[in-house]
């Protein structure tokens, strides 16, 4: 007979002890150890399904450049770096209703519609469920296998047999293999399965698209090494007071990790966002205080955002600063150089910035929006509503100069903006101004004299 070993593991990092521990060591969380059981003897089953691999010379490798396939859906395909590469593993994460099993089933019609016999695999819906979803998205295709199935091993049976073009588990912490004795969604069983559909995905060339479920922090439920071994991971990100969702990606072998898709949520289904700039300034208040645009990059697509701000006298010992969609750190920075080189007085002020639209500003080149659109709000005069900014802010003042600027002033132009405040090395090194009025900065007073002329 098998030994069974008894052991107690981190549900949140994977740390194992061999008894019971009230907070995690490694990850410092509390109440994370759950008991699991581990027989000490058992061969995988899924490698006999394959050949061991054997050493080759790398010149003698052929199809390096991967012969993607087209998804149908060209937000999802500008994601993932052109289209889905064979062999690879993809971890789709989001909250619980943003629209996951929803992208992929339109996904899988778009690929399905191409030729060739696509398998969903639903560990948490009814084949009846997956169905009414499939009548509003307005998709009923033969080639659109569904799966009711949570065994690892009937899965990769079931999927070695039918060879479809692409294989979809929705989700993986409903899975389990019977080698290991946890229950269905401990990390034992996450890592497991994941590392084992990873090797059907290698052995088969079958692209596999895994859906996780994400903790209350946002991250994906799990320990961070799910992460680690797929080829790529997404976040679908949004806000369920609106409609607008962002596929975001945080890892890809295949191409960028700077790319976002953007979506929009209707009854049909999701919809893709062609131009994502006019849908964030669409209701844009003119004339207001505190409201300017700022051309920011999101992988290689220019995007033209509107930064809001509100500074009022606190009311309190210690004045507030609150932020969303900016980083916290940048704009409290950005505040302390207010005051020490443009000498405004923000000390006794409560600082509220948003980013409109849901969206996440990460680059430095948003600086320049954030002094303008604090400065608005402090002195209550609006910004032109035809001017934008971009720029990186140094500690000592200066503007820096932004990569892919000319893009940004394309973009720009195409919406109908007709002046620019810009670091003055970028403005110096314009070919074409796409017939914007430029104005080149070299430090904060002569942004705020530009912006507020």
């Amino acid at each position: 007979m098998q030994k069974t070993k008894t052991f107690f593991q981190c549900q949140a990092c994977g740390s194992m002890s061999p008894k019971w521990l009230g907070k995690c060591p490694d990850c410092g969380a509390w109440n994370s150890f759950t008991e699991e059981k581990k027989e000490s003897v058992r061969h995988s089953s899924i490698a006999t399904h394959f050949k061991k691999s054997e050493p080759q010379p790398l010149s003698s490798v052929t199809g390096g450049t991967g012969q993607r396939t087209s998804t149908g859906i060209g937000e999802l395909d500008r994601v993932l770096g052109g289209g889905v590469v064979p062999g690879s593993v993809v971890l789709v994460g989001g909250d619980p209703g943003i629209g996951k099993s929803t992208l992929l089933l339109q996904a899988l019609s778009g690929i399905s519609g191409k030729g060739g016999k696509v398998l969903y695999v639903s560990g948490e819906e009814s084949p009846e469920q997956v169905k009414i979803r499939a009548e509003r998205l307005a998709i009923n295709s033969e080639d659109i296998i569904l799966l009711p199935e949570t065994s690892l091993e009937s899965i990769v049976h079931t999927a070695t047999k039918l060879v479809p073009k692409v294989l979809v588990v929705d989700s993986i912490q409903t899975v389990y293999t019977e080698e290991i004795l946890s229950a269905p969604g401990s990390v034992s069983q996450v890592r497991d399965c994941a590392a084992k559909l990873m090797l059907f995905a290698k052995k088969s060339d079958i692209p596999v698209f895994l859906i996780g479920h994400v903790t209350k922090e946002g991250a994906i439920a799990g320990p961070r090494v799910l992460e680690h071994i797929v080829d790529t991971v997404l976040y679908f990100e949004g806000d369920r007071g609106h409609s607008y969702r962002i596929l975001r990606t945080v890892k890809n072998r295949f191409g960028s990790t700077n790319e976002i898709g953007i979506f929009e949520m209707s009854d049909s289904g999701l919809l893709e966002v062609e131009n994502p700039s006019e849908l964030f300034l669409l209701e844009r208040p003119l004339n207001v205080s505190g409201s300017t645009v700022v051309a920011s990059m999101e992988g290689t697509r220019p995007l033209m955002v509107e930064i809001q701000s509100l500074v009022s006298q606190t009311n309190f010992g210690m004045p507030r600063r609150t932020t969303i969609g900016v980083d916290f750190n940048r704009v409290n920075l950005l505040v302390a150089v207010l005051e020490k080189k443009a000498g405004l007085h923000l000390g006794g002020m409560d600082i509220f910035v948003n980013v409109v639209g849901g969206l996440k500003l990460i680059e430095p080149a948003v600086d320049l929006g954030i002094i303008a659109t604090i400065t608005s709000s402090l002195r209550d005069i609006p910004v032109d509503p035809r001017l934008f900014v971009f720029g990186e802010v140094g500690l000592s003042g200066e503007i820096r100069a932004v990569a892919q600027a000319e893009i940004r002033l394309k973009e720009a132009a195409k919406i109908g903006f007709k002046h620019a405040v810009i670091p003055f090395g970028n403005s110096d090194k314009i070919k074409n101004n796409f017939g914007l009025e430029i104005t080149g900065a070299r430090n904060v007073e002569d942004c705020l004299k530009a912006v507020f002329r």
